[in-house]
């Protein structure tokens, strides 16, 4: 099947095209999106953890809606926040279908080739959020993890961002900031800033003030570091982490870091309710991608972070909207984090959208209670010569991986196997070869900007 007339069926047949008018929501609503970084599909209470007590995130989604076939753009960070920055599949940006590593290393030949070129990183005319929005009346600021490129020119200011603080790479060590490299990283706008504190707690104190000061609409993101490794808990100050063993595994501080992110997600709440905007205020909670091997909980699904298998790229996803959204929902609709994307840039009024993007306004669906509709979606991440790939197709779901001895091309239907245990791609051959089609013809029509 032919990959553009099959996603113009679905999306004529099953989606359709709408923007939210401006007379929808006379009212700007206020656009808070919480994401967590590596945070395992079953690694909070209510989706089914054992140890980990979440009460505030559980709220939350009490309050609102809980997915359950929400997926991350890219299995790893990077990938992921270009998506939701550009609205796009990654892949358009060139250079980022993997993380940047630790010191801005490029990990893949085009990753590479932009590195030693001082580019690698998400260029502002490439982004959508925040520029769309702010045009719109409202103020902006991303306070954590950036990840999007190291050089000056990438800087989230520079992107329209009218407050950043965070830091610019993949992760540093929660109490004195720092990437393994020794590197310092965090920044204040554009400058560098030392600061005291647990990383978790010093992005919540800059978000609790961004809410407590701003009296114009806003889109807060914050992008928080936890549970991404080094893992160090809020009491863990006397633990000695150096770069030997940055990602040397302490469950203990792993579930201590999830429940200090609860907190900070109480507290952001708490913030909203007291500064008398919770009822239009639009509460995304989410994840890059999917749990650190051995560290996350993945529930029953198959795979971690940097695979497509579904433990790698289905995450957690609760969006809370006392105003618009009944409170006490599932939700079974499959989407992605550029649907965040397209549904922010609605929600806010932006007009003059690139007629490029790739998402569907998944608010907008639960706002006017929508029946869920098939999805055709893909994935492909590049580290060195090895390269995930994967599409799926309703519930049917072809996972490629090449460049590596232990090559895999496995093809399962998720409607009855989401953990990804039963290969048709023997007793199927004809959807395999579909499945196959798509995929190709996805990738064809890739044209990197860069």
């Amino acid at each position: 099947m032919n990959f553009r007339v099959a996603t113009v069926l679905l999306a004529s047949v099953y989606l359709g095209t709408f923007l939210v008018s401006n007379e929808s929501y006379a009212e700007k609503p206020n656009i808070v999106v919480i994401m967590a970084d590596d945070l395992g599909y079953g690694d909070l209470q209510c989706y089914g953890h054992p140890r980990v007590k979440t009460p505030n995130i559980d709220q939350l989604a009490r309050d609102g809606v809980r997915f359950t076939q929400h997926y991350a753009n890219g299995p790893e960070c990077s990938p992921t926040r270009t998506a939701f920055l550009t609205g796009k599949y990654q892949q358009f940006a060139g250079g980022l279908e993997c993380a940047i590593g630790t010191g801005n290393v490029g990990r893949y030949d085009d990753a590479i080739r932009l590195a030693n070129q001082h580019d690698l990183g998400l260029p502002a005319d490439q982004t959508v959020l925040p520029n769309l929005v702010t045009q719109q009346g409202y103020r902006s600021a991303v306070f954590g993890k950036w990840h999007l490129g190291y050089e000056p020119k990438f800087n989230p200011k520079t992107h329209g961002w009218h407050e950043f603080f965070g830091y610019l790479g993949g992760n540093v060590h929660y109490f004195n900031h720092r990437e393994t490299s020794d590197l310092h990283v965090l920044f204040s706008d554009d400058l560098p800033i030392y600061r005291d504190g647990y990383m978790t707690d010093l992005i919540t104190e800059s978000s609790v003030k961004f809410i407590e000061k701003t009296k114009e609409p806003y889109l807060l993101f914050i992008s928080h570091e936890s549970p991404h490794f080094p893992f160090q808990g809020p009491s863990d100050t006397a633990k000695n982490v150096t770069s030997e063993n940055w990602m040397d595994l302490d469950q203990d501080a792993y579930v201590a870091m999830i429940e200090s992110l609860d907190s900070s997600v109480g507290q952001i709440v708490n913030a909203v309710e007291q500064a008398g905007q919770r009822d239009n205020t639009a509460i995304v909670f989410v994840s890059d991608n999917g749990g650190f091997a051995n560290a996350a909980n993945m529930g029953s699904l198959r795979g971690a972070k940097s695979t497509t298998f579904e433990g790698g790229i289905r995450v957690p996803l609760i969006i809370s909207w006392p105003a618009k959204i009944q409170s006490g929902q599932t939700c079974d609709q499959v989407c992605i984090t550029f649907d965040l994307t397209k549904s922010i840039l609605n929600l806010a009024g932006a007009e003059n959208q690139p007629e490029q993007l790739d998402g569907y306004d998944i608010i907008s669906h639960l706002v006017e209670r929508k029946p869920n509709s098939p999805r055709t979606l893909f994935w492909r991440g590049k580290r060195g010569e090895r390269v995930w790939k994967a599409v799926r197709h309703g519930d049917q779901k072809l996972v490629i991986k090449t460049g590596e001895p232990d090559q895999i091309k496995s093809v399962f239907d998720l409607s009855v196997d989401p953990a990804e245990q039963h290969d048709l791609k023997a007793t199927h051959p004809k959807l395999t070869l579909q499945l196959m089609d798509l995929l190709q013809s996805w990738e064809s029509s890739l044209k990197p900007q860069r």
